[in-house]
């Protein structure tokens, strides 16, 4: 038992996940425990899992593993997703000691694959952290992306005898520095181009509509943030617009889909286009495959000239910042 007065606090940052590399088996291996989540897919397991593993999995993971290695960080040998967390939690880390001292300490995990979140919670635990702040890195709420991630931390807290004192931070795209550094990024990204695109494009991801039906309060969050966006920039309606990506199976999901929105938006005459991911912490295979990959393409085949994308905040001094301040409020009391 840590002694109280040399007692630290842990932040433990989480992000979705990633595969060990591109291969066949590390592919599959990581997309099961994806799939397999029935907060993401809730079907009954005795019906998904035989199509899962049987149809789903014999031929995915090449495609998925083909994409994957179209953005993989070669250097580093690992997905860009890992390498952007972990350059967050590092500045992160440097940010607390700026205010705290050595009192705090920051860890990063995923929910799925590697860093997983019981091995980087206990490794807090080992550190002496006795309080531990839990930061999902998903702006807005879904149950698939910060539920999920609660509900593994709490199953690795099932693991522990001695539990530490625990605080979980949810949605946080009405903190005020989120949308501000959104409207920075985008105004910087624009201020790079020669001319300005006609349309911006607030590209989210999708969930089944069932899900919103059932009281997920995802897109709700979604239009929230739009709106807070577009104020920040101090634009009309017209120059902002939400669509949702990353549609999976036959289910009915959330609309507009941002592929055929893009298309759409090129059929009626417009050239160029930006879009901007603001339910994305760090750029990822949805963000840098299929937003710069697949929409892109469906803009230019439909049409369209010129395709912008504009990088998620990542490591950046802003995001850092806001991410700062969530947690100093969310550690009152305790350092």
């Amino acid at each position: 038992m840590t002694n109280a007065t040399h007692a630290k606090t842990g932040i433990l940052i989480a992000n979705l996940g990633t595969p060990d590399s591109t291969g066949y088996w590390d592919m599959r291996r990581y997309l099961s425990e994806f799939l397999s989540d029935q907060r993401v897919i809730d079907s009954p397991r005795w019906k998904w899992q035989p199509i899962l593993q049987l149809i789903v999995l014999t031929k995915r993971p090449f495609s998925s593993g083909a994409a994957y290695r179209s953005i993989w960080n070669n250097d580093a040998d690992e997905s860009p997703l890992l390498t952007i967390t972990r350059a967050q939690s590092e500045k992160l880390q440097s940010a607390m000691a700026d205010r705290f001292g050595n009192s705090v300490l920051v860890e990063f995990c995923m929910r799925y694959g590697n860093p997983s979140t019981e091995s980087k919670l206990q490794k807090l635990i080992d550190a002496g952290c006795t309080r531990i702040v839990f930061f999902p890195l998903y702006p807005q709420y879904a149950g698939a992306t910060t539920g999920t991630a609660n509900d593994q931390l709490f199953r690795a807290l099932q693991k522990i005898k001695f539990q530490p004192d625990l605080r979980t931070i949810g949605a946080y795209f009405e903190h005020p520095k989120f949308a501000a550094a959104l409207a920075a990024s985008i105004t910087q990204a624009y201020d790079q181009l020669s001319a300005k695109p006609e349309v911006l494009v607030a590209s989210y991801h999708g969930l089944p509509q069932r899900y919103i039906d059932e009281g997920d309060p995802y897109y709700e969050h979604c239009i929230a943030t739009t709106r807070a966006v577009r104020e920040q920039l101090g634009w009309n309606d017209g120059q902002i617009v939400t669509a949702f990506q990353s549609k999976f199976g036959p289910t009915e999901w959330i609309k507009p889909a941002t592929v055929d929105l893009v298309a759409d938006l090129a059929r009626q005459g417009r050239k160029s286009i930006a879009v901007f991911a603001p339910a994305f912490s760090a750029d990822c295979i949805e963000t840098l495959e299929e937003i710069n990959e697949e929409i892109a393409d469906s803009f230019k085949a439909a049409g369209g000239e010129e395709f912008t994308y504009i990088a998620c905040l990542n490591a950046g001094d802003d995001h850092i910042d806001m991410m700062a301040d969530i947690v100093a409020d969310n550690i009152q009391g305790w350092v």
